[in-house]
């Protein structure tokens, strides 16, 4: 079902790739990234304007809030501990991949651990590229639980912890993985949605306390919402082509914030995209679990 909703532009980022926008409930903030042309990281306050920005010095694919304080930020070859306050970086975990490949998007479960992927520049040039995939955080090592996979996107936990959602570029799929919450194994490996052709390309997505899973179609300018058992609920159009990834906020977590790219991927609408759009869909977003390690 094609539902008509206000979409506004809730802040004038002027991002060249916008993404991983991440809702604080303590600060009542919202902050993402700016992946690169620079690297940056941001702050913004829907009640006040308040907008800092911390550069980053080399790409950035996403970050999580920890739970002791600060930021777990994936940089392009490694893991680094980051203090807003002082602006203090510090290497926690290098990168296992190639220099062509950098760490893309992260998400820590609901016990704490951390998920991240991979984004192997040579791809789309080189489409049989799979020198990226998924990983997980165990003590200082990254393990690869998802290999060969070009892109990481798609990357979501559900509300009860015990689905692992994750993109196997180039297929235009997102699969599912059963998690255990114990050990933070997978299994289970099944297509969860499939996107069909000429419809965008499959990016960030987000979860709401239903357990609907909200996938950002770059492109096509266009949000949609699955149902837990992957049947397409809702598509919901947008005034730009280009979204990256969803995320929920707002004192009552029923905003949902959405960033997007002025990357030449879509024609239509490129004007208005680089920014930081909202809407309020009629869900409830889950707070993102922070790190615990």
């Amino acid at each position: 079902m094609i539902k008509s909703v206000e979409v506004v532009r809730a802040f004038d980022a002027d991002n060249h790739l916008g993404e991983t926008p991440v809702w604080s409930v303590g600060e009542q903030a919202l902050w993402w990234v700016n992946c690169e042309q620079p690297a940056e990281i941001h702050r913004w306050s829907p009640d006040t304007g308040a907008h800092d920005i911390w550069p980053m010095p080399k790409r950035i694919g996403g970050f999580v809030f920890k739970s002791s304080g600060g930021l777990l930020v994936a940089l392009s070859d490694g893991l680094y501990d980051f203090e807003p306050g002082s602006g203090a970086l510090s290497l926690r975990v290098a990168s296992p991949l190639p220099p062509h490949v950098g760490l893309h998007e992260c998400q820590c479960d609901r016990q704490g651990r951390l998920w991240t992927g991979g984004f192997d520049h040579h791809y789309p040039a080189d489409r049989s590229a799979s020198d990226a995939g998924y990983f997980r955080l165990d003590g200082d090592r990254l393990v690869p639980v998802v290999p060969d996979v070009a892109v990481a996107n798609g990357l979501a936990i559900s509300p009860d912890g015990l689905t692992l959602y994750a993109h196997p570029s180039p297929r235009r799929e997102i699969d599912a993985f059963d998690l255990d919450p114990a050990t933070g194994g997978l299994s289970n490996r099944r297509t969860f949605l499939t996107l069909e052709p000429g419809f965008g390309f499959i990016d960030g997505a987000t979860v709401d306390t239903d357990g609907g899973y909200w996938l950002a179609v770059v492109g096509a300018g266009a949000l949609r919402r699955y149902t837990p058992d992957g049947a397409l609920d809702l598509e919901i159009p947008l005034p730009f082509s280009n979204p990256t990834k969803p995320a929920f906020g707002g004192p009552d977590m029923r905003t949902l914030y959405v960033t997007s790219t002025k990357l030449r991927i879509g024609e239509e609408g490129r004007q208005a995209n680089g920014g930081i759009f909202a809407l309020r869909p009629g869900y409830a977003g889950v707070p993102d679990a922070y790190f615990a390690g």
